[in-house]
């Protein structure tokens, strides 16, 4: 089977253009509001859009691009003014055909005069770019109730290179062309048509799935040879096959706290609103000020993950030539390629706020940085530069100009670096002067030492500060999320992507809590596994500034899009009195990843005193201040699903099937020795739902009443005995979907009547789903002369068995990784449901 990677052509590289394009047709349009006004952006002139007829009726309008193209973001323009008309939801489907069209962005427009660009997928699940002709526009709803909806105008760009995108529609078609062949294939496979099946096999040169799992479908379904079956599932774990499922199973949090000191046993005090970075070859994590409470710090330190030691650099900055004074509400970034770490941002603290409001909270006037309620702006020049160069190898600082193209001296902000293309960006924070306006998005060139603006402030993405931002390296895009607005006061659950080589950002969720996430917050962490493709959000503090998010942290898959949010439960939730073991909830810290071991790093950050008074006191009397700063380390192991236990499964769901067919082909007393050994010992009696499946399987002896009797010394136990699979004692469940074995009823097995020959097991109850296994109909004509040749026994399987032995391969297929296996869904599937019958 293909990688995604050999199917990338070499257009990647091509630059995107303006594509043009002609309005092919539309819905509706009300009178003097043509279609093909979408193609003149005129914000001032209140006629030139495309508005639809009735505001009742589905709408729709079709673009057909001047030439075939590879889409890549799509930019809608607009009125000066808010409109009542504006187009809010909406969907956009492209094709290379106007009747075979795929929907490829589902999103909404804000009601104001700003133009919104989209970027627009242009890849399949398999990596593969598609080509498109048309485009569909189909608006869901308008921000005015009963008002027609009006697009105003549309710009297309993309790849329209004519050699990139003909190497792009040959390998689309190529792929299409295996995906229908393996499509046919395991239709035919399936409906048990084996002798055409494995001509088309041959002669096509395709190849449907992994030669592993093809070795396991002929053991299962064709030789029922178990003990060979079980052997499999080890090879098929050690080639990978399973590491697909390993990472989209949910894991579990696994803290420990770290009470490493220096040499002369120091450590960091307590602080937040500090800066960490890592180096995650040489296995550092670097430590930069942050503020303690009564003063901005700028203590410099190194906790050497290998040696379990903390390293203090430099007790004070600030008396280093070209270094950073003390600050806090800055970040840091490492750079892999020149060993080096770089420093931007301040906030000062002269002047610290000595009031509190309602809630034992600083009112907001008193508070520059809500990321750490931290010290105010001083009255002191502030530099025009705040940022800063650290040789980490000559251990020596290095002040850098922003010059007059950088950000303003920033604070509260998000900073990240490619080392590949050595480019850093800077996004969101506030300016350390005047009234703290909001910044917007730049990057710094360091080959040329240049900044540039890329998207002015709240231009397309809201500005905010005590935001999150990470780089995912692979699709070179910046995921900006959550955070505060400084205008409306207003804590966010949005989420924006920002692609660097089309300078274009998405909003991909509005409100991300709605969507199963956490709630609107800010000044929380976030880390990113480009490998698993997962980012990990931990803490921050809630819109009413007096509760802070919960410890527990939440992971987000951001592939495919829009993703899924899950919330990470940690070890000792079972056990919530041994609350130490977990850390408490906080905002303002900072937390760091080691991509390698998977790791990651938590320190510091500022808890609400309401917690605080609960554990430490001043001399027996409660601390005075509304926050308190925290000092603790703490490391977190995301523990996920293991081999072993996915073997464990695969070995119950095959040992659930040999033992149905043992029911009826063997004596009664040999099948419940087998059940109660061989099949008892790959059960996790610790899952309810499991053992109560096991339990339901004892009703198959009922079924196949056979007689009880006591079995002869050569009743073949020892063999039973010899596929016995070691299990581990504490292997957690796992919980698979469209698993029908799983789900039997045991008072449907009951009332089930007997079969009327055997072998003919079928799971009753549960109907068999024809994108999983086919049923007992008239394409299934019985015995293929292929599966003669395969056969260890002279006996015949009957349809009914042919199928649950199916069934049982393509649940274990739930674990094999999709570029392995046979593709999903069903043939029939892809026939249209409206044929004409007469």
């Amino acid at each position: 089977m293909g990688s995604p990677s050999d199917l990338i052509p070499s257009m990647i590289k091509t630059h995107a253009e303006t594509i043009g394009f002609t309005v092919d047709s539309c819905s509706s349009y009300s009178t003097h509001f043509y279609p093909s006004n979408i193609l003149i952006d005129d914000p001032s002139d209140s006629k030139s859009r495309w508005t639809t007829q009735n505001p009742e009726s589905q709408h729709w309008i079709l673009l057909r691009l001047d030439k075939l193209a590879v889409l890549q973001c799509i930019t809608f323009g607009k009125f000066h003014n808010t409109h009542p008309c504006n187009m809010k939801e909406f969907k956009v489907y492209i094709g290379l055909t106007s009747e075979n069209m795929t929907e490829i962005l589902h999103s909404s427009l804000k009601n104001n005069s700003s133009r919104e660009t989209f970027s627009l997928r242009h890849q399949n699940s398999s990596g593969l770019y598609f080509p498109t002709r048309f485009i569909k526009i189909e608006p869901l709803s308008g921000y005015g109730e009963r008002f027609n909806i009006s697009i105003w105008h549309v710009a297309i760009m993309g790849i329209v290179n004519e050699a990139s995108v003909e190497e792009v529609k040959n390998e689309y078609n190529e792929f299409r062309e295996t995906r229908v062949m393996h499509h046919i294939l395991k239709h035919l496979r399936q409906r048990r048509l084996l002798s055409p099946y494995n001509i088309i096999l041959s002669r096509s040169g395709t190849q449907l799935e992994h030669p592993l799992v093809t070795e396991l479908y002929n053991n299962i379904v064709l030789r029922s040879d178990w003990i060979e079956c079980e052997k499999l599932l080890g090879d098929i774990s050690t080639a990978g096959l399973f590491d697909q499922f390993f990472k989209s199973s949910r894991p579990v949090a696994s803290w420990q706290e770290i009470r490493d000191t220096d040499a002369n046993g120091e450590y960091p005090s307590a602080r937040g609103g500090h800066a960490m970075c890592i180096d995650p070859q040489r296995e550092y994590i670097y430590l930069f000020g942050g503020w303690d409470g009564q003063k901005s710090l700028d203590d410099f330190w190194r906790y050497d993950i290998r040696e379990r030691r903390w390293v203090l650099l430099s007790a004070n900055t600030s008396l280093i030539l070209n270094a950073p004074g003390p600050r806090s509400c800055h970040k840091m970034a490492y750079d892999s390629v020149t060993n080096s770490i770089y420093v931007l941002g301040r906030l000062d603290d002269l002047d610290r706020p000595t009031q509190s409001g309602p809630g034992g909270i600083i009112p907001r006037d008193h508070r520059p940085s809500t990321a750490d309620q931290t010290p105010t702006i001083s009255s002191r020049p502030i530099p025009l530069s705040e940022f800063y160069r650290y040789h980490c190898e000559d251990n020596k600082w290095e002040h850098l100009d922003i010059g007059v193209t950088g950000p303003r001296p920033i604070f509260d902000h998000q900073m990240v670096i490619d080392s590949d293309a050595q480019i850093l960006y800077v996004f969101g924070g506030r300016t350390a002067e005047g009234n703290f306006e909001p910044s917007g998005l730049y990057n710094y060139h360091i080959h040329t030492k240049k900044w540039t603006l890329l998207q002015p402030r709240n231009k397309p993405i809201p500005s905010r500060f005590g935001h999150s931002m990470v780089l995912e390296p692979t699709t070179h895009q910046l995921y900006i999320f959550a955070g505060e607005l400084e205008k409306d006061e207003k804590v966010l659950s949005d989420m924006h992507v920002y692609d660097i080589a089309t300078n274009t950002a998405t909003e991909i969720f509005s409100d991300f809590t709605s969507a199963r996430g956490p709630q609107p917050c800010f000044t929380q962490r976030a880390v990113i596994d480009p490998t698993l493709q997962e980012i990990y959000i931990l803490g921050g503090l809630m819109r009413d500034r007096e509760t802070m998010c919960d410890s527990a942290p939440w992971l987000y898959r951001y592939h495919p899009r829009p993703g899924v949010w899950e919330k990470i439960q940690s070890t000792e939730d079972t056990h919530r009195e041994q609350s130490q073991s977990i850390p408490s909830s906080r905002f303002a810290h900072q937390m760091v990843y080691e991509p390698i071991s998977k790791m990651v790093y938590l320190h510091g950050g500022t808890v609400l005193t309401a917690n605080a008074k609960q554990r430490d006191t001043i001399d027996g009397h409660p601390e005075e201040d509304p926050l308190r700063r925290l000092s603790d380390f703490w490391k977190m192991k995301l523990k996920r699903l293991t081999s072993d236990e996915v073997i464990r499964r695969s070995a119950y769901l095959i040992r659930q099937q040999r033992f149905k067919e043992m029911c009826g082909t063997q004596p009664a007393v040999q099948s419940l020795i087998y059940l109660q050994n061989q099949v008892s010992e790959v059960v996790n009696h610790d899952d309810p739902d499991e053992t109560q499946l096991f339990r339901s399987l004892l009703t198959h002896l009922l079924v196949h009443s056979s007689p009880i009797s006591p079995p002869s010394p050569s009743s073949g136990h020892n063999d039973l005995a010899s596929s016995s699979l070691m299990v581990s004692p504490d292997s957690s469940p796992i919980k698979v979907d469209r698993l029908e074995l799983l789900s039997t009823d045991p008072g449907s097995l009951l009332a089930t009547p007997p079969p009327t020959a055997a072998p003919t097991w079928s799971e009753p109850g549960k109907e068999v789903n024809q994108a999983q296994a086919p049923q007992s109909d008239k394409l299934q004509a019985g015995e293929d002369p292929f599966e003669r040749m395969l056969h260890l026994t002279e006996e015949s399987v009957s349809d009914e068995c042919f199928a649950q032995r199916t069934k049982t391969f393509e649940a274990i297929l739930e674990f094999v990784n999709a570029n392995a296996k046979q593709p999903a869904g069903s043939l029939l599937d892809l026939v249209d449901v409206d044929v004409d019958l007469v």
